[in-house]
């Protein structure tokens, strides 16, 4: 959430920012009812004053009493006045998107990220190579047709060799991720409303969720929403910061809108599995933290073995929470370009502001911390290693870092 201090003291950098970012919100008006509510709740104050006086005179001064009753009828409709008031500009206020950092690119869509460097080898084949649904089927590891009778499109199964990889890939990653100094949580993966609302899934990405009926309840679009709010309305301790927090959950999207040759096979489903990142720190080191959470990122990947590339944002694609994002996009063989598999972003005081998450520092201040939330690993890997890896055979090499876990080397289609 915006501070409300940037509409009455910055005006012009936020209709700048919105104007960027295509917020629909009339910052004049936004600033309008702010100073009308400003002003309602100084009468309301002079009012409940000058009663708290003349109520003293009530025993010996009928007139006094008079006055008290008039005063009564007026606070009561101007205290009503002023939460419409309030109740309008916290709407309007809801909507505005987080500030941009400087070097966020314009642009439209992802296809306007600018690229920072490239990293690996793009594998070359004598050969026509195969997608993830095709060797999937080949392989009998992935079942969408299966996915699709118990559930709907965009549901799927993992199977054999293809849930151990999947298994192996994200009890590695947490385990590296223990390594680099996070704490492991095992989250629910239904959230309130106040959680979506404070993470700025709501009411951003309204379209996205699956809601439970008759519950104040949604499914996780990720495990962002509950390690962030796991401290909503509390003031941490600025010396135990930061605070580093991995989970690994399934995560529910309504994928509205997918379709054509990128939502083949299972990169953009329903229901996929991830290992997120969440850090809590001071806002001097937010900077600093989203870089560290691309170098874990990029660790992963490295490890391996797939070859990607890092982007930066434009304005275009980043979600209204962001401040700044990274993407890393890595190459899939069989659709023959780089897709996203992780994205970081800095949400600065966005999230924390609107669920209430400060730190106390040494000296007694209290401000709200930033957020950091970045991707370690989907499920997106798994396809990339299953396209990179693959023989001419529709065999697939297992990177050398999973075999100890998978218990194999390579997937081979049956009867080999």
């Amino acid at each position: 959430m915006i501070d409300i201090k940037l509409v009455r003291e910055q005006l012009d950098l936020l209709k700048k920012n919105c104007a960027r970012r295509g917020c629909p919100v009339d910052l004049d008006q936004l600033a309008a009812d702010d100073a009308a509510w400003r002003v309602a709740v100084q009468k309301s104050e002079t009012m409940r004053a000058e009663r708290n006086r003349l109520s003293k005179e009530c025993r010996d001064n009928p007139a006094a009493r008079e006055q008290v009753k008039e005063l009564k009828v007026e606070m009561e409709k101007l205290e009503a006045e002023t939460a419409a008031l309030a109740k309008k500009v916290e709407e309007q206020l809801n909507w505005l998107p987080n500030l941009l950092a400087d070097d966020v690119p314009d642009g439209k869509d992802a296809s306007d990220n600018a690229e920072l460097r490239k990293e690996g080898v793009i594998p070359e084949f004598s050969f026509k190579p195969r997608d993830h649904q095709e060797l999937g089927e080949l392989l009998d590891i992935i079942d969408t047709a299966r996915g699709a009778k118990v559930a709907q499109a965009g549901f799927y199964f993992w199977k054999g060799k293809g849930a151990m990889l999947c298994q192996a890939l994200f009890y590695w990653t947490q385990m590296e991720l223990v390594k680099r100094g996070f704490t492991l949580f095992m989250s629910p993966c239904a959230a309130k409303g106040k959680t979506l609302f404070g993470t700025g899934y709501l009411p951003f990405f309204a379209d996205q969720t699956y809601n439970l009926a008759g519950e104040d309840l949604s499914l996780i679009g990720t495990s962002e929403q509950t390690l962030v709010g796991y401290h909503a309305d509390e003031t941490l301790d600025e010396t135990k910061l930061p605070l580093l927090y991995t989970a690994y959950t399934p995560c529910f999207r309504t994928e509205s809108g997918s379709y054509g040759k990128a939502s083949r096979g299972i990169f953009r489903v329903h229901q996929f599995s991830k290992v997120e990142l969440i850090i809590f720190c001071h806002p001097d080191d937010s900077p600093k933290y989203h870089e560290l959470c691309l170098e874990h990122e990029e660790h992963l990947l490295k490890e391996l073995g797939i070859p990607y590339h890092v982007v930066n944002v434009c304005v275009g694609d980043m979600g209204a929470p962001g401040y700044k994002k990274y993407d890393i996009e890595a190459w899939f063989a069989g659709f023959g370009d780089y897709r996203e598999v992780t994205s970081n972003t800095n949400l600065t005081d966005f999230q924390s502001r609107r669920l209430g998450i400060k730190y106390k520092g040494k000296d007694g201040t209290r401000d709200f911390v930033h957020t950091i939330s970045a991707t370690a690993m989907t499920e997106r890997a798994a396809i990339a290693i299953i396209e990179n890896n693959q023989q001419a055979d529709g065999s697939v090499i297992i990177p050398e870092v999973l075999r100890p876990f998978t218990g194999f080397e390579r997937i081979e289609p049956e009867g080999k």
